[in-house]
């Protein structure tokens, strides 16, 4: 895997991809703290490199304070209301599925790690809005999206599976194909949405419009994630 660091006077930040490096020594050159460059390096990921960590995953940061304590952050979810031996057994499963709408079984936590993040960053001076933390990976999404030759193959590996399961043959194939390298993605509601949260809050991804959006998809394609337990957020 190529791996990318930009450096400021303030610190370095390392990332798998180009982008990522440079959303992060941007907010390092901002006067932001290493966890602010991090939320904007992990939202930039989400847009240019999504088989690592996406808004749809999970989170878990170790985070080394000034005063040399180190703390973990865990963003993990919570099992959906409707994740149980039940209603597995009730569908025909003896066990979880794989792939598909019955995998998507714990609330999606890397948005409530974030969040986190941002806490944890606030007691150490941290000071800019989450607008300036996204607008980067925002600008990205919307300009479109070289498709690396590590994405290339993680779409075409992972289509075999997934190019029927809803939502990712619109979001990573190109007329029904996986792209080749330096095809161009265009994940518009990506953008739409990291937009909405930059204005919103953070917060509103589980409480919020988006939040009631999601639950509906989930209950739609037959996921056991339901909006009554998208309150169990991770902790530290």
């Amino acid at each position: 895997m190529d791996r990318y660091t930009a450096g400021h006077r303030r610190g370095v930040v390392c990332a798998p991809h180009f982008a990522a490096a440079e959303a992060g020594r941007a907010v390092l050159a901002e006067g932001g703290n290493a966890l602010e460059a991090m939320v904007a390096m992990a939202a930039m990921i989400a847009v240019v490199y999504p088989h690592m960590n996406h808004l749809g995953g999970d989170g878990f940061w170790v985070v080394h304070e000034p005063s040399g304590k180190v703390r973990a952050l865990m963003a993990a979810g919570a099992a959906g209301a409707h994740a149980t031996l039940a209603h597995y057994r009730e569908a025909g499963h003896d066990r979880v599925p794989t792939r598909g709408p019955l995998a998507a079984l714990t609330v999606p936590a890397a948005v409530a790690g974030w969040m986190l993040a941002l806490e944890a960053a606030k007691a150490q001076g941290g000071r800019l809005p989450v607008a300036e933390l996204l607008a980067a990976a925002i600008k990205q999404a919307r300009d479109g999206v070289e498709v690396s030759r590590h994405l290339a193959l993680n779409i075409a590996d992972a289509s075999r599976e997934l190019k029927d399961v809803p939502g990712f043959a619109g979001s990573f194939l190109i007329d029904g194909k996986p792209p080749p390298q330096g095809a161009r993605l265009h994940p518009k509601a990506l953008a739409e949405t990291l937009d909405h949260l930059a204005h919103a809050g953070l917060d509103d991804f589980y409480r919020g419009d988006i939040g009631r959006e999601i639950a509906a998809d989930l209950e739609r394609v037959g996921s056991p994630v339901t909006r009554g337990r998208s309150r169990a957020l991770p902790r530290r």
